[in-house]
């Protein structure tokens, strides 16, 4: 499962937590009805956020709901879960920018996708999810055309982007691709007002997942000589982090100017758990609405006071440079020649092997509880989202809002 927003279960009410539940459960199932088993593997945790938008503006209604039987992913037990127009566009957006996923595999050559048979096998994958996604979005009345021109245009300029290009017009593409899709719900509830601020929330949360993306994946690229926005562009972190949190504030202020039936689950994914994402990215562990907390200094601009700088440096970095004291390539430490030095990191899978992975990590609640596990596609160590969770995320004692 792929997506920025990763909310813990144990964060969200009984209620928030079983309406989440109802939309990815029902962005799954309208992914099956229309398209088929293998179209359930595109399933993300930020195309069901089009799901929420959609039924916040609109209410919960009779005909929005059905009861889903059993399945492994709930424990064999039965769910309400979310249907309608909302779950099919999320559906078309996820099957659009999966498949634009798998030609950047491909184009790549990562892993199984470096051979040639393969990498047709995906070709033809992807171009079938391009159709599908085509077909529901226009059962819906979107054109999926402005979300293909995104991923087609970002090839193109990241050819072009260099030392001094700012940043914002690398991810460009990935905002106008999801301002169309935010901004569509509001069609789709009957809400034509919402476009305008629910397009500009859409821009930066596009904005949002452009960045995070890049930030977490920057030593790995650097690794492997893939391409990065930050290294290509000479962006710091401490620029990055800005405009997360620029971007962060004026979602806030977007939804502010949006009207909503029932808006406390969007509030809760696009205000709180975005800011977790990006603390997340960061290696940050600030309040959203809190002072700045040790080792930590104010940013100008920047609203939540949030400056990012840990004991260690900026964004924890180690200022041994290699390792802990003792450890593999920090003081006290084995020298490389010994086997000390920093470990190498494992080859990311590929696009269809990663698939394979996560769903055994999903079915055996590894994502969940696991202590540790591997990220499926990157391989990077992660640790269960709720393995430690107290069921506070820090903010909820000093929000002034009624959607917590």
């Amino acid at each position: 499962m792929f997506g920025i927003v990763r909310p813990c279960t144990h964060r969200l009410t009984d209620h928030l937590k079983t309406q989440w539940m109802a939309h990815l459960c029902g962005l799954c199932l309208a992914l099956r009805a229309d398209h088929g088993q293998f179209a359930r593997v595109v399933t993300n945790y930020d195309g069901l956020i089009v799901s929420v938008l959609t039924e916040a503006q609109a209410g919960v209604t009779d005909a929005g709901r059905r009861t889903a039987g059993p399945c492994p992913l709930r424990a064999m037990r039965t769910a309400p879960v979310a249907r309608g127009e909302g779950a099919r566009l999320a559906g078309a957006v996820s099957l659009v920018l999966a498949s634009a996923k798998v030609r950047d595999h491909v184009a790549d050559r990562d892993g199984l996708l470096a051979r040639r048979p393969v990498a047709a096998a995906a070709r033809r994958v992807a171009r079938s999810w391009d159709k599908a996604g085509a077909r529901a979005g226009r059962a819906v009345g979107f054109d999926t055309a402005v979300l293909v021109d995104a991923v087609d245009r970002q090839t193109g300029i990241e050819s072009l982007a260099g030392p001094g290009t700012p940043l914002l017009v690398v991810t460009e593409p990935t905002e106008t691709a999801t301002a169309a899709a935010f901004a569509h719900t509001a069609i789709l509830a009957g809400r034509p007002g919402n476009a305008e601020p629910l397009a500009e929330a859409g821009r930066l949360f596009g904005r949002l997942a452009h960045l995070l993306d890049a930030v977490e994946d920057q030593a790995a690229d650097a690794e492997s000589g893939a391409w990065n926005p930050l290294t290509a562009t000479g962006t710091s972190r401490e620029e990055a982090r800005r405009l997360a949190d620029d971007a962060l504030h004026g979602i806030r202020l977007a939804l502010r100017d949006a009207e909503f039936t029932d808006g406390k689950l969007v509030h809760r994914l696009l205000a709180h758990e975005l800011r977790v994402s990006v603390d997340r990215a960061f290696g940050t562990t600030t309040c959203a609405h809190g002072a700045p907390g040790a080792g930590q200094g104010p940013v100008p601009g920047n609203p939540y006071a949030g400056g990012g700088q840990g004991p260690y440096g900026p964004y924890g970095q180690n200022p041994y440079g290699g390792g802990a004291p003792g450890g593999p390539g920090g003081p006290g430490g084995l020298p490389p020649q010994f086997g000390g030095g920093a470990p190498q990191a494992p080859k990311p899978r590929g696009f269809l092997a990663g698939c394979a992975m996560f769903t055994w990590l999903f079915c055996t609640c590894q994502i969940c509880c696991a202590k540790e596990y591997e990220g499926p596609w990157s391989r990077k160590k992660r640790e269960g989202c709720c393995r430690d969770c107290d069921g506070c995320d820090g903010c909820d004692c000093c929000c002034p809002c009624d959607g917590c």
